[in-house]
């Protein structure tokens, strides 16, 4: 995408007092900000959710489920090495596959102190009668081999005893006991990410069940959230910023279900972002022929588009029954900024994000300039901002 974006054209002034460092004591109790597709903003509360949408609306909610990804360990001189764990290296690259892993699992990490974690030193962590030693295999990549005793413990039980939970660095703050329960969504279910799919955190088991209620359909997917979701945009013009990579995997049902949807919503950026994926795989299929799910930053401007979301959508859909599977994995670095038409999600639920974000680029596209008045009406009302901040429902604009 050649087209020039400015960054400093997408940010705003958020004092420090408005970022929300806890979450309020009852999730669905935080304000939503309500942005219709013709223009109008009104203020409610996030319970009232089921009863501002449109009649028989399908929501995606990403089920994803944070991992306590920070590990720390401490050398004999009484040092701290803080491994953070990014992306899976061995047995496999896959999230789901890694986090069930026995015996051994290597990772992409950052690595705090790392000028004191000489190559050929074993850090050693014991925990009861579990041992777990790291290994740092590759100092310029930072891949770490993690090994433990007893062997039969999987991956994603270590990391829940010994790791603790990577909350935004915005938060400057160490983690509470509780995060572990706040910074989750009430309906995480898939091991391997390292930030919450926030929108989500609102949601209740009464909110979900008044929305089953009122006629919507509920569907769960998986975006694993990457550290990159607060990766700044560094660079002047936003359309030459480098888009983080994330695995997505899809069901068989969620595609049927988004055909039989008369109107589709995403909770949260990254539903979002997956479903979007899904039709940009479904043209890269017609276009293209099998190709694996893999959707480049660049591809959604490049490739040509179809009108007929459709038929792009059945096409994935006959690649998995042909397949003879049931689940799609794949990865996407899909990058919204204005510019980019959404052919699939008609109404998003979201936090309010950075200043200067990809996120912010990704919600301009979605309601266009009136992203700065859905802002200043929310600063102006004393909305919370950020992971643990208040939500909004942003209806797209007309175009």
């Amino acid at each position: 995408m050649n087209k020039s974006i400015l960054i400093k054209d997408y940010t705003y002034e958020l004092p420090e007092n408005r970022i929300a460092q806890y979450p309020l004591a009852q999730r669905d109790q935080s304000k939503l900000l309500v942005y219709g597709a013709d223009g109008e903003i009104n203020h409610d509360r996030f319970s009232s959710l089921p009863e501002l949408l449109p009649t028989q609306s399908t929501l995606f909610f990403n089920d994803t489920k944070v991992i306590p990804a920070r590990l720390r360990f401490q050398k004999e001189t009484g040092a701290t090495i803080e491994i953070f764990l990014l992306n899976p290296v061995a047995p496999s690259h896959l999230v789901q596959v890694v986090m069930g892993a026995t015996g051994s699992a290597t990772w992409h990490c950052t690595i705090g102190n790392l000028k004191r974690w000489p190559s050929n030193l074993v850090l050693t962590k014991k925990i009861g009668d579990l041992v777990i030693e790291a290994r740092l295999i590759n100092r310029e990549q930072t891949l770490v081999e993690f090994s433990w005793a007893p062997k039969a413990k999987s991956f994603a039980e270590i990391v829940s005893v010994s790791g603790f939970i990577p909350l935004p660095p915005y938060l400057n703050r160490e983690a509470a006991k509780g995060d572990s329960e706040t910074y989750q969504t009430v309906y995480s279910h898939h091991e391997g990410a390292v930030a919450a799919p926030t929108a989500g955190l609102h949601f209740t088991k009464t909110v979900l069940d008044n929305l089953r209620a009122k006629g919507h359909a509920t569907e769960f997917l998986t975006l694993h959230v990457s550290a990159g979701t607060f990766q700044p945009v560094k660079v002047e013009n936003a359309s030459e910023h480098t888009m983080h990579g994330e695995q997505v995997v899809v069901t068989k049902t969620n595609l049927e279900a988004m055909l039989a949807a008369k109107s589709i919503g995403a909770v949260g950026t990254t539903s979002l972002r997956t479903l979007e994926s899904l039709y940009w795989y479904g043209v890269k299929l017609i276009e293209l022929g099998d190709q694996p799910f893999l959707i480049s930053q660049n591809e959604p401007y490049e490739l040509p588009t179809h009108n007929n979301k459709q038929k792009a959508i059945e096409r994935v859909l006959s690649k998995l029954e042909k397949d003879g599977s049931d689940t799609l994995i794949g990865e996407t670095s899909i990058y919204a900024m204005p510019g980019y038409t959404y052919r699939i999600v008609d109404f998003l639920i979201t936090n309010f994000h950075q200043p200067g974000s990809t996120l912010i680029l990704l919600v301009a596209a979605f309601v266009g300039s009136d992203w700065k008045k859905i802002y200043q009406q929310a600063l102006e009302n004393d909305y919370r901002f950020l992971s643990y901040g208040d939500s909004s429902l942003l209806f797209k604009a007309k175009k």
